[in-house]
C-alpha cells in the first residue's frame, strides 16, 4: 500500500486564472492536505519571481488536484 502524502505546485496562469501550467514543484511533503493548504501563503510568497500575471498554488495527492489558491500580482 502507498503511504499519502501531498505536494505542492506552484502554477503560472494568464490572466483570471486561466492556462495554468506547472511550473514549479514544492521540496516539502505534507501529510495532510490541511498542513499544505497552511504553507500555500508563504510558498506563494517565495514564487514571485515567476513571470505570469496569475501565480498559483495547489496541493495534489499522488498526482491528484484537490485544492488551489491563486495570488493576482495585480492586487499585490
Amino acid at each position: 500500500m502507498e503511504a499519502t502524502f501531498f505536494v505542492m505546485a506552484i502554477m503560472g496562469c494568464g490572466d483570471a486564472a486561466s492556462g495554468c501550467a506547472t511550473a514549479r514543484l514544492e521540496p516539502a511533503h505534507y501529510a495532510t492536505v490541511q498542513q499544505c493548504q497552511a504553507a500555500m501563503p508563504a510558498a506563494l510568497a517565495r514564487n514571485t519571481d515567476l513571470d505570469f500575471p496569475v501565480v498559483s498554488a495547489a496541493c495534489q495527492r499522488n498526482g491528484m488536484q484537490v485544492v488551489a489558491r491563486h495570488a493576482d500580482k495585480a492586487r499585490g
